[in-house]
This record gives C-alpha cells, sequence and structure tokens, in this order.
C-alpha cells in the first residue's frame, strides 16, 4: 500500500497517528478492501461502460482531513487520465463511492458536466499559499465559468465518470474526516502508450523517481507501464495484465 500524509500536517504532532493520513493507495491486494471492488452493486455497472472484461487499475481510500486553515485539503481540478498511461479512454471509468454524508462543508467532488468530451490538458501543481499534496496536479487552463455540480452524497451512493471528465474537490470545513473508496476499472483491451512528449511525461517522471527512492532500483530500469500492471487485478472476465 502507499500511504500519504496531508501536506499541512504530515510533519507536525499528529505523524504517529492515523489522523495524519489523508489517502491510502494500491490496496488491491488487501483481501477486506478488495471486497468493495468486486461489489456486484459496482461491477454491474461498470460492466456496462467496459464489456465483460473487467480489470481494477487504481484503488484509492481517502480520508480528506480537517482544514488546520492553509487550505491544503482541497484537491484541485483534474482529469484522471493524465495519470494513466493505458488507451482507450472510453474503457477507462472510476467508482467513487462515499463512506459517509459528502457535502460542500466537508469538501465534497466538483465536477464539470461535458468537459469528458474534450482533450486531455496541461496539468501543473497550483501555486497555492498552503502548499499542495504529493502529486497533486491540476488543470492550467480550464475555463473558470464553465457550469458546475457539486455532489453532495449520502453513504454508500456512488458515482461513475469518465477519465477526461474535470473534476476535484473544496476544502474540508468541518472538524471529522470526509471518507470515500475509489477505483478505476479498466478492461484487458486497452494498450499502454509511450507519454514521452506528451503532457504525462511531467508525472510519469515523478512517480518513477519515487519508484526508484522507494526500490532503490534505478529508475531508468523501471517502467511506468510496469507500476500499473503491478497495480492491476481480474474482477471479471479473462486475465488481465498481470498474467503477460
Amino acid at each position: 500500500m502507499t500511504i500519504m500524509r496531508d501536506v499541512s500536517i504530515a510533519k507536525s504532532e499528529f505523524v504517529p497517528d492515523q489522523k495524519a493520513v489523508t489517502k491510502i493507495q494500491t490496496w488491491h491486494t488487501d483481501d477486506v478492501l478488495w471486497e468493495y471492488c468486486c461489489l456486484p452493486q459496482i461491477v454491474d455497472y461498470v460492466e456496462c461502460f467496459l464489456g465483460p472484461d473487467v480489470l481494477a487499475m487504481h484503488t484509492m481510500l481517502i480520508n480528506k482531513p480537517p482544514d488546520v486553515g492553509k487550505l491544503s485539503s482541497r484537491h484541485p481540478m483534474h482529469q484522471d487520465l493524465y495519470y494513466f498511461p493505458f488507451r482507450p479512454a472510453d474503457r477507462i471509468v472510476c467508482a467513487w463511492t462515499a463512506m459517509e454524508h459528502v457535502h460542500r462543508q466537508n469538501g465534497c467532488l466538483v465536477v464539470l458536466p461535458g468537459s469528458h468530451k474534450g482533450a486531455l490538458l496541461q496539468h501543473d501543481y497550483p501555486e497555492w499559499e498552503g502548499g499542495v499534496n504529493k502529486m497533486y496536479h491540476g488543470v492550467r487552463d480550464y475555463n473558470p465559468d464553465h457550469p458546475r455540480i457539486h455532489l453532495e452524497m449520502q453513504p454508500g451512493d456512488t458515482v461513475f465518470f469518465h477519465p477526461l471528465l474535470i473534476h476535484g474537490s473544496g476544502t474540508n470545513r468541518t472538524e471529522g474526516f470526509r471518507k470515500a473508496i475509489s477505483c478505476h476499472y479498466s478492461t484487458g483491451l486497452c494498450d499502454f502508450v509511450n507519454l514521452k512528449g506528451t503532457v504525462q511525461e511531467v508525472i510519469e517522471n515523478e512517480v518513477l523517481d519515487l519508484a526508484e527512492k522507494n526500490t532503490g532500483i534505478p529508475k531508468a530500469q523501471i517502467k511506468y507501464e510496469d507500476i500499473w500492471k503491478f497495480r492491476s487485478r481480474v474482477v471479471r472476465g479473462k486475465k488481465g495484465w498481470e498474467e503477460d
């Protein structure tokens, strides 16, 4: 698993406590959490988008912390496809489930409806005074006047969205933690693409730098494609990339 801590409290007295954890990723080998990815209430809908061969590609447990005043609990507006080296985009879908009441005060999702019909845009770290969490890149240019929807949800409510949809989340202005769980699904029929010279090269290099730091293996010997194959697991249908 990858455990992430909010930039505003990661070096504070809260480090030894679970309250410092803002996100857990890559938990597809955990038997309990994995049950979420296989829920028929989720996967039956995923099949409508992807067909019978379904792979879990990216797993997240989100624990948005109360903001300490630096607004670092925000997540910049972004497109999930920016992080993924596989295509086509129409064969990728995210299932995002609220684990408790999610509303504007604790930082619900904000989406720009119709933006999934556009192109993948340039992403950078936003220039926020209170700091930005690691790998929280945001869309550089989008129309700030574009209509937006705040997705207020009850526990168990699930939203499915396209990887080109521009979305983010606001500041958690409550005293509690806003919890959600999500999985990005794809199909074994997708192909990996070369990201060199594209808007995704920056995030690819950042991930490879982190992989080198965590494993001691020179980044030149690590393929971004292989990192994503390692993160994948078959949910339904034929064998996936981990069987290649």
